[in-house]
């Protein structure tokens, strides 16, 4: 197959949100998860987003193919590398979500991302949806999360909200009741789609997860 063909193949399985095709698409083609890597720059496409997902995915079916990409990706998170990073810290959040053993020892390297502005709303995704599945591996960063509530930013808020109501940290009670009220629109990407939501309601769901 042509790499023309092979991404016009990937294009279409990203819009179908056929994650479990990419997976299979990954056992029988060489170099999936670098093509993957080029759809996911653009923080406001939903292709982008479904991208990062499917690098997951592909990690759990064949972590051999993902794992020569991580090095690229922490590249991608030095502000040298000219990258917005946003792309790269979700996707090692997604990567681990998904098969743990490959991202262990870079999981305590997810505080120094957050405390970049560069790559904070993507860490900040990522760490939330490895903290649905593995909450325990990322206790470390909930000193590195609290702060990032009062984060000028409301995306950074309120995916800060998420995270920690997923963590179930209740040392972020009285913060997070103070966003409750903040009614300020994010866009968050999840379950194949990018959602409208606002600060306020992701701080209500996450105090509610901490009772």
């Amino acid at each position: 197959m042509s790499r023309r063909a092979l991404r016009e193949q990937v294009r279409t399985l990203l819009q179908a949100a056929d994650f479990t095709g990419l997976a299979q698409l990954a056992a029988q083609v060489r170099g999936l998860p670098e093509l993957l890597l080029m759809f996911s720059y653009d923080p406001t496409d939903l292709l982008s987003w479904r991208a990062v997902e499917g690098l997951g995915y592909v990690a759990a079916a064949q972590p051999h193919q993902v794992q020569k990409i991580i090095h690229r990706l922490l590249y991608l998170l030095n502000e040298d590398s000219g990258s917005a990073g946003w792309g790269a810290a979700a996707a090692l959040g997604e990567i681990a979500r998904h098969h743990l053993p490959l991202m262990r020892d870079i999981i305590p390297m997810f505080c120094g991302f957050l405390e970049e502005q560069f790559s904070r709303p993507g860490m900040l995704w990522g760490i939330a949806r490895l903290a649905e599945v593995n909450p325990q591996v990322l206790k470390e960063t909930i000193p590195f999360l609290l702060p990032c509530l009062r984060d000028p930013d409301p995306k950074v808020q309120g995916l800060s909200a998420w995270c920690l109501g997923r963590l179930k940290a209740p040392e972020a009670r009285e913060a997070l009741g103070a966003l409750q009220d903040n009614e300020q629109e994010v866009q968050i990407y999840d379950r194949g789609g990018l959602n409208r939501t606002t600060v306020g309601q992701l701080a209500r769901e996450a105090l509610a997860a901490l009772d």
